[in-house]
């Protein structure tokens, strides 16, 4: 019979200033690679945010797996040694979910008009969280690429940009579906 231990919240391993990755490398907190995955977990809590404003069951649904999507990709970042990839199926983020990303895009930007000009973020709340949280994902991508080409696999940072172009096409359709209109600058 297994025990199932608690897990406690606090370990008091960070309390010097530094983190451990998945293959126990201890790295200042400040390092870029954590810097990196923390910008996607913030992106993560914005989009949860975002899930509690919309009031549209297809874009919570979309937002649900890319939050699932986010933790993969947190995880393989925080795995320089690449030693989860191979064993943790769930940590995986490939071409697949991309094209997934671009089958939502162009699935909601058949119901929008063209842009012609800029749009300024804002409108509704829950469109609003989602402009939010496409500038954090362009941080995040700005953090990944920093890494450099060989420190992850190819398909996260075109999963993160992709995502980007996603979320501003969520928040235009949020705005659609409100009744809101958009302000042009």
């Amino acid at each position: 019979m297994a025990i199932i231990r608690d897990v406690k919240i606090y370990t008091r391993t960070g309390d010097s200033g530094e983190t451990g990755l998945f293959d126990g490398t201890r790295v200042p907190k400040s390092d870029p690679r954590v810097s990196a995955y923390g910008d996607v977990d913030e992106l993560n809590a914005w989009l949860g945010l975002a899930r509690v404003e919309l009031a549209d069951e297809q874009l919570t649904g979309i937002l649900e797996t890319v939050q699932r999507d986010l933790f993969a990709l947190g995880a393989r970042l925080a795995d320089p040694s690449r030693k989860i990839s191979g064993r943790v199926t769930k940590a995986a983020v490939n071409a697949e979910d991309v094209t997934r990303l671009e089958g939502w895009i162009d699935h909601l930007e058949a119901e929008l008009t063209p842009l012609r000009r800029f749009i300024l973020a804002g409108g509704s709340s829950g469109a609003a969280v989602l402009h939010v949280a496409r500038t954090i994902c362009r941080r995040a991508e700005r953090g990944i690429v920093s890494l450099g080409p060989d420190a992850l696999e190819s398909d996260l940072l075109v999963y993160v940009n992709r995502l980007s172009d996603l979320l501003f096409v969520m928040a235009r359709t949020a705005n659609r579906r409100a009744g809101v209109a958009e302000s042009e600058w």
